[in-house]
């Protein structure tokens, strides 16, 4: 595919940055220390300061929450997808960027897929280094999560980072430090961003139906994750069904199993799966591995979730719930 510019529209258009905390916004005591910090410290509208706007895009920034992402919530989803929405209606607004921790990134993004399937681009970006550290990677990796939100063409949500664009449903975070720690499995990056230009190599995501919402959105499912593994046994699962028959408020819901290879299950934890399920909780297996799909069997009696991942099936799997329930 070629490459895709700026420079097809004349008008200025909006790019609108929400800041929700992260690494990206994190502090350290010391530049050399990219581990010790704090996140969530520093501002959306700080961050944005020395990053030049493409010719022909202006920048509005808003702090919908301020979080480190391994503390993030559905109700800050929400709230997030709200302040997408309310931006990506408005006619001069080319697109969004999100700022986020890298930790959640995957989820939040495909949260924001599925329950918006937007039309115009919505571009989580994030950061493995502090803003105070002496080479912080935020700053590059906002520039070109711009670049991408206002391209022409590009839509969906997507995730930023070091040069490389992944779709919500494909981007997994597979390291714990280095400055690329996404991948998108053996699907393949969406494209890349080489100086302030769009390389596609595989189509935007599709504007598929999003996943209507009850309004108002009451109690939010609780879905869990239980993981089998060699010597697994059924007693968390017991336990949680134990706690729903004894009339729990918060009782679970759902439950995503997540599996070896192609979905397979340790026998115990596959009997009291199967026990959960008899008492209305919701099982889904997802597999434990990075890349692939579960491929269904005639026999299966426990549904699959095919590619996704154990914590995107519990988001699709929430959605269902509460699709269900409105």
């Amino acid at each position: 595919m070629e490459m895709q510019s700026l420079a097809s529209t004349t008008a200025s258009r909006r790019v609108i940055v929400l800041g929700t905390g992260g690494t990206i916004a994190g502090r350290a005591t010391r530049p050399d220390d990219n581990i010790g910090y704090s996140a969530a410290e520093v501002g959306v509208a700080e961050l944005l300061a020395g990053i030049d706007a493409p010719a022909g895009v202006t920048l509005h920034a808003e702090q919908v929450t301020q979080v480190d992402s391994k503390d993030m919530e559905f109700a800050i989803w929400l709230a997030l997808a709200q302040r997408c929405a309310h931006w990506l209606a408005l006619d001069d607004v080319a697109g969004v960027v999100v700022t986020h921790g890298t930790d959640t990134l995957e989820e939040t993004a495909f949260f924001l897929q599925f329950a918006m399937a937007p039309r115009k681009p919505v571009v989580l970006t994030c950061a493995m280094r502090p803003a105070s550290a002496l080479s912080p990677d935020g700053p590059q990796n906002v520039r070109d999560a711009i670049v991408v939100a206002a391209t022409p063409g590009a839509r969906g949500v997507v995730a930023v980072c070091a040069g490389t664009i992944h779709t919500a449903l494909d981007v997994r975070k597979v390291h714990t430090y280095r400055l690329d720690p996404f991948s998108s499995g053996d699907a393949g990056a969406l494209g890349y961003v080489e100086e302030g230009l769009v390389r596609p190599v595989r189509d935007w995501p599709s504007g598929e139906p999003a996943m209507a919402l009850p309004t108002p959105i009451g109690a939010v499912p609780r879905v869990e994750i239980v993981m089998s593994h060699a010597g697994a046994r059924g007693t968390v699962v017991d336990a949680l069904v134990r706690e729903r028959q004894a009339g729990a408020t918060d009782a679970v819901q759902g439950l995503v199993l997540a599996a070896t290879g192609n979905g397979t299950l340790h026998h115990e934890l596959e009997a009291a799966a199967l026990r959960a399920q008899a008492a209305g909780i919701a099982v889904l297996r997802a597999t434990r591995c990075g890349d692939g799909h579960i491929l269904p069997k005639a026999s299966d009696v426990l549904r699959d979730a095919g590619g996704l991942s154990p914590v995107k099936a519990r988001i699709s799997l929430m959605l269902e719930l509460l699709r269900a329930a409105g």
